[in-house]
């Protein structure tokens, strides 16, 4: 049985600012040049990116959103909740596992712009999952909730800031 603590010395995994723990384990060589990228974009990217990412079942990622579209898949453990509120204000929980008769699925997106959280779907276990990204990521384009300007913007959603917010700073 794999343990966390197998996976994170494994993987050399660090902890990430949004909850849990990731590991970059892909950039593509080549790089897009801002000029060729959306305005949202201030400088160059790589074509692509991957990490692994880990997050114990006590714990969650919270609510943040970045600019390029993020694809995630899923590798062992439980399944993982990933709860999206899109910019039009449409929330959904997308269900990443293998539990393909209760509706997970091994890979979901997460469209660029949309605020996304996660839990794993019980407490005393964890998620081990990759993150695509393209193009690549960059912590330039990183933006972590603020919990009162969130529940401004989406009140329909107040159950699930509350939850996955963390506290200012």
């Amino acid at each position: 049985m794999i343990t966390i603590q197998q996976l994170i010395e494994k993987y050399r995994l660090l902890p990430h600012p949004e909850g849990g723990y990731y590991s970059r384990t892909y950039a593509s060589e080549e790089l897009i040049a801002a000029r060729a990228l959306p305005q949202r974009f201030k400088d160059d990217r790589f074509i692509s990116t991957a990490i692994y990412f880990l997050l114990d079942g006590k714990h969650f990622s919270a609510f943040h959103r970045i600019k390029s579209d993020e694809l995630w898949h899923f590798y062992t453990g439980v399944g993982l909740h990933i709860y999206v509120i899109h910019p039009d204000g449409r929330g959904e929980v997308l269900k990443l596992g293998n539990d393909l008769s209760n509706g997970f699925s091994f890979q979901h997106v997460v469209r660029a712009g949309c605020w996304f959280a996660s839990k794993p779907i019980a407490e005393n276990a964890f998620s081990f999952v990759g993150c695509t990204v393209a193009p690549g990521f960059d912590f330039a384009d990183f933006e972590l909730a603020e919990k009162n300007e969130l529940l401004k913007e989406f009140p329909l959603h107040a159950e699930w800031i509350e939850m996955f917010c963390r506290p200012a700073l």
